[in-house]
């Protein structure tokens, strides 16, 4: 780690009580900035970069700290995919920003990305996995298409029905979220964007929004602001985002593998995601030695990013023990040793916003990350830098105004 880096990091560090990089103002504020980026998780985060990357006055603020446990940015892995379905832009995208947590990674020498490669199952008459891969071929990107018997050879941890099958992607895997997000800003730092810790209220109805103000009383003045606040965002703007943004409670388990058993391991066990029941079920393998993550998306329930409950619930433990009878059946008896409550930030359609505010001509939106946001962020932030430097439009599939009437994959 070079002098700029040491000196960025002890700055992050020191500046606070909050868990590693929550912090206080690491510099004076300029009176002015050109964008004002308000959350530090992965689509501000990446905003930030990409604007500073183009030499643009930046400052990032965010009230919890980068990769807090409250922010959807936040915990231990995110999966890394290219698996579709027909919604290719999230294919490109992925295999874009694939490249940019790479070189975040060699930058930072912080350990990042898990090749782990990832497992899609799906049952029999679901289109998913077939038009996954018709666009996979496309773009020339390494996959296979596994019959439910070659699955379970080559990954003998999973249990297949024979009417089911899987698309492998061996190039994929998982992403390790905090420690990303953490290392790139304090890589932002190193490169002049001032970070601000502290949650921000707004003024009321306005055209043009010309200051927000901390909740320690500080003023911050930008030419224009990029809201990233995931979960938060429908409590900034109410009246044009709660019914456009809801915050999802997603509970998360870790189970014990047995002692010395491989196949719990990477490669034997890939990062995979299940077609199973409503909403779904997703997991990893035994990376760090925390256990088998494992989480279902069969139960749907709001959780509010400020004061809900992170402790685990019944219904949720119930519900993941029994998918791990039918997919997992040597993990039935597994123990639960670690737990995490978190949040998924929805949109109906389960589409990105990315757009500008309808009624504040200075105001952008970059949220609804929906459950997959993590592994695109450094395209979603290219994108959100050229929408706020006016050198492109906003994707009508990305747009705070269309009709939510159609869901991603």
């Amino acid at each position: 780690m070079d002098k700029t880096r040491r000196t960025a990091t002890k700055m992050l560090a020191a500046a606070s009580l909050a868990p590693l990089v929550g912090v206080a103002s690491v510099k004076p504020l300029k009176p002015v900035w050109d964008v004002a980026v308000v959350g530090a998780g992965a689509f501000g985060a990446w905003t930030a970069y990409t604007l500073r990357q183009r030499g643009v006055r930046v400052c990032l603020i965010d009230a919890y700290g980068p990769g807090n446990s409250r922010s959807s940015s936040g915990g231990e892995s995110r999966i890394t995919r290219c698996s579709y379905g027909t919604q290719a832009i999230y294919t490109r995208w992925a295999v874009e920003s694939l490249v940019a947590w790479k070189a975040l990674q060699r930058r930072s020498a912080t350990r990042i990305f898990e090749k782990t490669g990832v497992l899609a199952i799906a049952p029999a008459g679901d289109a998913f996995l077939d038009q996954s891969a018709t666009v996979m071929q496309g773009l020339r990107l390494p996959h296979e298409r596994l019959s439910a018997a070659e699955t379970m050879q080559r990954f003998p941890a999973f249990h297949l029905d024979s009417t089911e099958s899987s698309l492998f992607e061996p190039e994929s895997g998982a992403l390790m979220a905090r420690r990303a997000i953490q290392a790139l800003v304090v890589e932002l730092v190193a490169n002049g964007v001032t970070y601000h810790a502290g949650a921000i209220t707004l003024p009321g109805n306005t055209e043009r929004l010309t200051e927000i103000t901390t909740v320690s009383g500080e003023t911050i003045s930008a030419g224009q602001y990029v809201f990233a606040c995931g979960p938060w965002l429908p409590k900034l703007f109410p009246a044009l985002l709660t019914d456009k943004i809801r915050a999802d409670r997603a509970e998360v388990f870790f189970l014990g593998v047995p002692a010395g058993d491989r196949h719990y391991e990477s490669p034997r066990m890939p990062t995979w995601m299940d077609d199973y029941g409503i909403g779904g079920a997703y997991g990893f393998p035994n990376l760090d030695g925390r256990g088998c993550k494992i989480a279902v998306d069969s139960i749907v329930a709001p959780l509010d990013p400020d004061t809900g409950d992170r402790t685990v619930t019944a219904p949720y433990i119930s519900a993941m023990r029994e998918f791990v009878r039918r997919r997992f059946p040597g993990l039935t008896e597994a123990p639960i040793i670690e737990t995490r409550v978190c949040q998924y930030e929805m949109t109906p359609d389960e589409n990105y916003i990315l757009d500008r505010h309808p009624t504040i001509n200075n105001v952008w939106i970059a949220g609804g990350g929906s459950g997959h946001g993590f592994k695109t962020a450094p395209s979603v932030g290219r994108t959100m830098a050229r929408l706020v430097m006016g050198e492109e439009s906003t994707d009508p599939l990305l747009s705070i105004m269309r009709p939510f009437n159609k869901q991603a994959g």
